[in-house]
């Protein structure tokens, strides 16, 4: 039979967390039924093993990224209106699929996003406006909508709404946004990947819709994060808006972006200070994101 929703879990040294995931999906589904396919890229901690052990549906790939892993989830799961993405640190709350489901089935929504939690309960502030000029100036404390890309204060997430975009950890999107969209951009490989996805749906008259009935739990950091990971997450924001915004507003955004990300290295050290050096020299940037060739990331 057709499932209600086909769930995609892209995992990468996911062992540590992984089985809570898996354990809460059923009460999450409450009484819907779906498809499971963990896309494993490449673990060497013995994910793959567990979740195959566990009975789950395993493809095993080569490290292609999240969204590399969410397109090839897709293709191997099962036929559905309604695909679930998940990060392996991400535990679901009971009864939570249902809401997000319905929601998706709003007019003109493309794709839904829960509540997100931390590990202790409180909110984590996964919504997030489009990246901008003001909003590259590194200023997100000051909560201000002009300059803060983060969507902050509690007040904005007690309704149902439309948003920019959300944090892609947990997504669920409608298979005919998927395609109108033509899946995730792997290019990204990781971050950024589902500020595209969002924003080209939007493009299409596919809306983003933030559902708090439906709550989820974000660990967060699971994989770890590195001077390298964090420099693809910088270069990525640059990438994405000079796809979007081409010319001296590309330029601008850069040399913004340079700017906020320097302050970082002075306060935060090696992790910034190597992002810093990514930004302005092409050469050292991580291979996987594919765009060492010009100073202005494309």
């Amino acid at each position: 039979m057709r499932p209600d929703i086909s769930i995609v879990i892209v995992a990468y040294n996911s062992a540590h967390v992984i089985g809570e995931l898996l354990d809460s999906i059923p009460a999450a589904l409450a009484g819907m039924t779906a498809d499971v396919v963990v896309v494993d890229n490449a673990s060497t901690d013995g994910t793959a093993e567990l979740v195959a052990a566990r009975g789950h549906r395993v493809v095993r790939s080569a490290n292609v990224g999240f969204a590399g892993g969410i397109n090839r989830g897709v293709r191997e799961a099962a036929d559905s209106d309604a695909v679930l993405a998940l990060n392996p640190d991400v535990r679901l709350a009971p009864g939570a699929l249902p809401p997000l489901v319905r929601s998706l089935r709003s007019p003109g929504t493309g794709i839904a996003a829960p509540r997100v939690l931390t590990d202790d309960g409180e909110l984590f502030p996964s919504l997030r406006r489009e990246p901008s000029l003001g909003r590259a100036m590194g200023l997100n404390r000051t909560g201000w909508p002009w300059f803060s890309e983060y969507v902050a204060r509690p007040e904005e997430y007690a309704a149902s709404r439309p948003v920019d975009w959300a944090l892609g950890a947990v997504l669920l999107f409608s298979r005919a946004c998927y395609d109108a969209v033509g899946g995730w951009d792997e290019s990204y490989f990781l971050y950024s990947e589902e500020t595209d996805f969002c924003l080209r749906a939007r493009d299409l008259g596919y809306t983003t819709r933030y559902e708090p009935a439906s709550v989820a739990v974000h660990i967060g950091g699971a994989s770890g994060q590195n001077e390298r990971t964090h420099a693809m997450q910088i270069v990525n924001r640059v990438r994405l808006y000079r796809r979007r915004h081409p010319g001296l507003s590309a330029w601008a955004y850069y040399a913004l972006t340079v700017a906020s990300e320097s302050t970082w290295a002075i306060r935060a050290g090696a992790k910034s200070r190597f992002a810093v050096a990514a930004l302005v020299r092409p050469s050292v940037r991580p291979a996987e994101i594919g765009c060492s060739d010009r100073l202005l990331p494309l």
